[in-house]
């Protein structure tokens, strides 16, 4: 498999370069959970992007909703496309 690579035309900014750090050291601990926060723009889909960068594994990303997985695939997309298989899986609204 090829490695994964981030193509963006910028770098991690503010938070950024020290949430990447401590979600990738966290992966390396064995952590089975762990919460990035950030509010609508502040660059979560980027920074999870680098942290799939920085520890080379297959990731799978969840999205609530059809909207924002199609937003997630477009930004995944262009940032390590073509490393990233994507695949809708339709999921019952009944429970």
């Amino acid at each position: 498999m090829p490695d994964f690579k981030v193509e963006a035309p910028f770098q991690p900014t503010g938070d950024q370069p020290d949430a990447i750090a401590q979600l990738t050291q966290g992966i390396k601990n064995g952590y089975k959970y762990q919460t990035l926060l950030g509010v609508t723009g502040s660059g979560k889909t980027f920074t999870v992007a680098k942290v799939v960068e920085q520890v080379q594994k297959p990731t799978l990303v969840l999205a609530p909703n059809k909207t924002l997985a199609a937003q997630l695939y477009s930004e995944y997309k262009a940032l390590i496309y073509p490393t990233c298989i994507f695949r809708g899986i339709p999921v019952s609204q009944d429970r």
